[in-house]
C-alpha cells in the first residue's frame, strides 16, 4: 500500500531526452555531446525534488500502458512518488520531451504532451471519486500544477470547487504556454511561479527586472507571484509587499529543470515553516546548485 501523499503534483510526467554539448551552438550545429533519457516533465521534476526534501508527492497525470509507460511508472515508484492516482490509458502513448542544450544555453526543445492533453479532466477524477477527496470533502492540501494542461482544463481548475480549499502552486510548462495561466491571474487564485519572459506574456509587455514583472502581475490581479530571471534578481510578492533577492553565482552546466527545482525547493521550505525571505533564499540556492550540476533529480 502506498503512503498518503503530502502534496499532489498535477501535470506532465514523461521521458526527458536531452542532448548536451560543451560547445556553443547555433542553428544547424553538429557537435559532439551526450544524450540522456531521464524521467521528466514539469510535474515530475517538481515531485522528484520534493521527494529529495523529504515529502511524499502523489502524481495526477496520464501515462500510457506501453513499454515506456511501464518503465516510467517503475521509475516514479523507485523515487518515492505515489502513482496510485495516475490515469493509465491503453490508447494513449507515453509523452516525451526532447531538448538540445549547448554552452550558450537551451538551443531548442519539443514537448510532446499530447496524451496528457487528450486525457483532459480524467486525470483529476481522484479528486471527486473518493480516492483523494470528494465534492463534499474537497482536497485542502498543497498542489503543484503545471501549464501542460489545456487552457480549458486550467480554466476549470481555477474555478473548481474541488480545489477551492487547496494551496495551489502554479507554473507554466514553457514561455509559449505562459498565457494558459491567465485564469489564475484573473481569478486571483494560487501562487504563480514564472520567469521574466513568462511574466511578460501574461502582462503583454516586456519587463527588465523581476521586481517590475512581479508588480505587473499583482496589478493585473494575481494573488501571489515568484518571478525569476536566470542569474539575476528574483522577486516574491503578494499585495503591495515585494521581496527581491539575488541568486548565488555559479557556472551553468544545464538549464532544463531549473525552474521546477526552484519551485519545489520553495514549496518544501514553506512546508517546513520557513518565512518568505528564507524560503526564497533556499529556493534560489537549490536552483543554483541544480544548474551547476551539484545536485541531481
Amino acid at each position: 500500500m502506498s503512503k498518503n501523499p503530502d502534496i499532489l503534483c498535477i501535470g506532465s510526467v514523461l521521458w526527458d531526452v536531452i542532448g548536451r554539448s560543451a560547445s556553443v551552438m547555433r542553428q544547424g550545429s553538429d557537435v559532439p555531446g551526450r544524450i540522456t533519457r531521464l524521467p521528466g516533465g514539469v510535474a515530475m521534476n517538481i515531485a522528484m525534488t520534493l521527494a529529495r526534501f523529504g515529502l511524499t508527492p502523489g502524481l495526477l497525470t496520464a501515462i500510457g500502458r506501453d513499454a515506456e509507460g511501464e518503465e516510467l511508472i517503475a521509475a516514479c515508484i523507485a523515487r518515492g512518488l505515489v502513482t496510485d492516482y495516475v490515469y493509465r490509458s491503453d490508447d494513449l502513448p507515453t509523452d516525451v520531451y526532447m531538448a538540445v542544450e549547448g554552452a550558450n544555453g537551451l538551443i531548442a526543445a519539443i514537448a510532446d504532451a499530447h496524451s496528457l492533453e487528450a486525457a483532459g479532466a480524467r486525470i483529476l477524477s481522484p479528486l471527486s471519486d473518493g480516492r483523494v477527496a470528494t465534492p463534499d470533502a474537497p482536497y485542502a492540501g498543497p498542489v503543484a500544477l503545471d501549464g501542460n494542461l489545456t487552457l480549458d482544463l486550467l480554466s476549470d481548475i481555477a474555478a473548481s470547487p474541488l480545489l477551492a480549499k487547496a494551496d495551489l502552486r502554479v507554473a507554466p510548462a514553457s514561455p509559449g504556454k505562459a498565457e494558459r495561466l491567465l485564469p489564475f491571474v484573473r481569478s486571483g487564485r494560487g501562487t504563480l511561479y514564472v520567469n521574466l519572459e513568462e511574466a511578460g506574456y501574461l502582462c503583454q509587455q516586456s519587463f527588465d527586472s523581476s521586481e517590475k514583472a512581479a508588480r505587473g502581475l499583482l496589478d493585473r490581479g494575481a494573488s501571489r507571484v515568484l518571478v525569476t530571471d536566470g542569474g539575476n534578481d528574483a522577486t516574491e510578492g503578494s499585495g503591495q509587499d515585494l521581496i527581491t533577492r539575488k541568486p548565488p553565482q555559479v557556472l551553468v552546466t544545464r538549464v532544463t529543470g531549473a525552474g521546477d527545482t526552484f519551485m519545489a525547493a520553495h514549496i518544501a521550505a514553506e512546508a517546513e515553516g520557513a518565512d518568505r525571505d528564507t524560503a526564497l533564499t533556499r529556493a534560489l540556492g537549490a536552483a543554483a546548485a541544480y544548474v551547476s550540476g551539484e545536485t541531481h533529480l
